[in-house]
């Protein structure tokens, strides 16, 4: 048998008692403190917090809040209007099986803070250029791609004028929202005309005022202010831009010949065609067209042709009228 165990002193007992007693105190009080929190929010609920909120909306007021900090915070709100835009934009696009809401309706709920964070950005950063060209697309860009206002596209290009009155690349960008989403072409050649002015201005500018005023809204005008922009822009993304309106205008182009093409088969055969294998049938076309993103043409039944749903280049733009004569 081993040797009985001595029991603890009564001080080590006591150490042992006092350690227990704290951990049982502890979760009392934890356990007391949960219930007391959870009373809590059932007598005064959170309220829930939007992430798109603008909790100071005064330009001028976070200026001065910010003091030496103008450029840090401008930085700060610029990312913040990107991620609600960014965040509008994702939530539109996981919807896009839903009919979208009226314009006005949608710009009022999806995108009615954009403007205000644009506005403070540039208050806080007068000279912030990314802010004001890419703000003024994201503001002008039709619903759901983006808020659809262009008028205030040109308020916030505008503010950046007065600061910059030699900058003419936000005279020639409001000359561009005025021609590619409002039709607007007798002020869209008077902004172009306008930059125009400015030393340093590119020199096709004025020759592109022209063309605006005389040929507004015909696919002539638009694929030689692209072409204009594509070679004479700095930026990455107005080019980037062009390309993508020069593809779309040549796709309208060749989606014209192949509807020449369908109605001559139409009026021939009786019929309208049952595919495009029945026009390659006919040689009326040497097979398969492809649009400029390499993807297949479609053929309604009603013998329309059209984009692919597949394709990057929807949607295509309106086709808009000439400008009347004055």
């Amino acid at each position: 048998m081993g040797e009985p165990v001595s029991p603890a002193p009564p001080s080590t007992r006591r150490s042992w008692m006092e350690k227990i007693a704290v951990v049982v105190a502890a979760v009392v009080l934890l356990t007391g403190a949960d219930l007391l929190g959870a009373a809590r929010e059932r007598a005064f609920p959170a309220a829930d917090i939007d992430e798109s909120v603008v909790y100071i909306t005064s330009a001028s007021a976070v200026r001065r809040l910010t003091t030496s900090f103008n450029t840090l915070a401008a930085d700060l709100y610029w990312i913040r209007a990107l991620q609600y835009y960014g965040g509008a934009k994702r939530r539109l696009e996981a919807s896009n099986g839903l009919p979208p809401p009226p314009p006005l309706l949608a710009a009022s709920t999806d995108y009615d803070q954009l403007y205000p964070l644009l506005d403070i950005a540039t208050t806080l950063d007068p000279r912030f250029a990314v802010a004001y060209r890419f703000g003024a697309i994201f503001l002008a860009e039709a619903y759901p791609s983006g808020y659809g206002r262009p008028d205030l596209a040109v308020k916030l290009l505008e503010k950046g004028i007065r600061e910059q009155p030699d900058k003419w690349e936000y005279m020639e960008d409001v000359g561009f929202v005025y021609y590619w989403y409002e039709h607007n072409y007798r002020d869209a050649a008077s902004w172009f005309e306008r930059a125009g002015r400015v030393p340093g201005a590119p020199n096709w500018l004025q020759p592109l005022a022209a063309t605006t005023l005389a040929q507004g809204g015909d696919r002539d005008s638009s694929r030689l202010m692209w072409t204009a922009i594509l070679q004479g822009s700095d930026q990455d993304w107005l080019r980037r831009s062009a390309e993508q309106r020069l593809l779309q205008l040549r796709a309208l182009d060749e989606i014209d010949a192949l509807q020449k093409r369908v109605d001559a088969y139409a009026a021939r055969e009786g019929e309208k065609p049952s595919g495009w294998e029945a026009l390659v049938r006919a040689r009326a076309i040497p097979g398969i067209p492809l649009d400029p993103t390499r993807q297949p043409y479609e053929l309604t039944p009603e013998g329309r042709v059209t984009l692919s749903t597949a394709s990057s280049l929807n949607p295509l733009p309106a086709e808009p009228t000439a400008v009347p004569p004055s």
